[in-house]
């Protein structure tokens, strides 16, 4: 397939010997106008690549955080269409900022797996991250998806033994999303020096950038991880901040979007140090 804005946001990065950030952020968390507010602050407060939570009511992968951020878009009205538009209204202003959409394959399957793939690549979307599709079900939307020109993102954990990892490589492409803990997103810290090992050995068997997320919370962690890593994902203490910033109704304050970009731009300068 032909470069995509993730390869080339990777390899600018690296020329700069820099890891990537990148933030995740649920659409339409804690309203669809605020949450593409948020998406649209990012790049301008030190995100390298944004990924986009597409809501779902059975995230099992997920902490409480995104739970909670699932729940409030859900309840808001978001859907995988209105998310699709969400980008469509992104790209707009920015076509250089690589997109991934990450969540559960029950949206897609409903939407329509063909018509998705078409959908995603004409609003601007770079990339897909789909939990809960393994590697024995590439026919279903990966082929189709890496066919379109969209990056197919895999997820690996430190359970994912060698021969397994194989079999994950295969058909993944923009980077690989190692999983520095075992569990549910937010639950725990991860430790560099654990991070560090398995980078090493995922990139023995690949030339695809590695980015690690899941318990990343703080500019320190971030510069920790980023020493060892192509990219840093942090998604629960972004999500946690929206949370904190809203009102007794859950509703969105004057603080909301800022809080987000200073808790962003304080993790960009943990990686750019």
């Amino acid at each position: 397939m032909s470069e995509t804005r993730i390869d080339q946001r990777f390899a600018d990065l690296a020329k700069e010997g820099r890891a990537a950030l990148i933030t995740f952020v649920m659409a339409g968390d804690p309203d669809p106008a605020t949450s593409l507010e948020i998406i649209k602050s990012l790049p301008h407060a030190g995100a390298d690549l944004i990924e986009i939570g597409m809501p779902f009511s059975d995230p099992m992968a997920d902490g409480p955080s995104i739970q909670k951020a699932g729940q409030r878009a859900l309840a808001a009205g978001q859907t995988l269409r209105k998310t699709l538009e969400m980008v469509e209204a992104f790209r707009r202003e920015d076509q250089h900022t690589p997109i991934v959409l990450m969540g559960y394959y029950n949206p897609i399957y409903i939407y329509g797996p063909e018509a998705f793939v078409k959908k995603a690549k004409s609003v601007g979307v770079d990339g897909l991250i789909v939990v809960d599709l393994p590697p024995e079900a590439d026919d279903e939307l990966c082929i189709p998806a890496l066919d379109a020109g969209l990056n197919f993102i895999r997820l690996c954990a430190p359970t994912t033994d060698d021969e397994r990892l194989v079999r994950v490589l295969e058909n993944t492409s923009g980077f690989i999303y190692y999983v520095s803990i075992t569990g549910i997103t937010g639950s725990a810290a991860p430790d560099p020096g654990k991070v560090a090992a398995s980078v090493s050995r995922i990139k023995r068997q690949t030339k695809l950038p590695v980015a690690v997320g899941f318990g990343v919370k703080t500019s320190e962690q971030a510069a920790a991880i980023g020493k060892s890593a192509d990219g840093v994902v942090v998604g629960s203490a972004i999500v946690s901040t929206i949370e904190a910033n809203l009102d007794k109704e859950g509703k969105a304050t004057g603080k909301t979007v800022g809080a987000v970009t200073t808790l962003v731009t304080n993790l960009a300068s943990g990686l750019a140090g």
